[in-house]
């Protein structure tokens, strides 16, 4: 069973028993976190349930496992014949959460 979920403004898809990385939320490590938001499940049998835009009473209850840092993004911009460059970047915190259950 899985299901893809909206978190921080992106889509993640969370499989049961899986860890799966989102944007990071303020929350202590071994605390357990509910996703509401659920626009899709996929159930073990091919039966898929779609939500407009999200379906009813169902939610993806999680375990916090702690925090990671995600790629460095570089963002260099640059004006030709004009000797301007400028390297700005940045590296998101994320949150690891584990997966225990997905309730329909």
């Amino acid at each position: 069973m899985y299901a893809i979920i909206e978190c921080g403004g992106r889509q993640v898809k969370m499989d049961q028993g899986s860890e799966v990385s989102v944007d990071r939320i303020d929350r202590a490590p071994g605390e357990e976190i509910t996703f509401d938001r659920v626009l899709l499940v996929g159930k073990d049998g091919g039966e898929v349930l779609a939500g407009a835009p999200y379906v009813a009473n169902a939610k993806v209850v999680g375990v916090v496992t702690g925090e990671a840092r995600g790629p460095k993004i570089r963002v260099f911009k640059k004006k030709r014949r004009k000797g301007m460059r400028r390297t700005r970047g940045h590296r998101s915190t994320l949150t690891r959460v584990q997966v225990k259950d997905i309730v329909v």
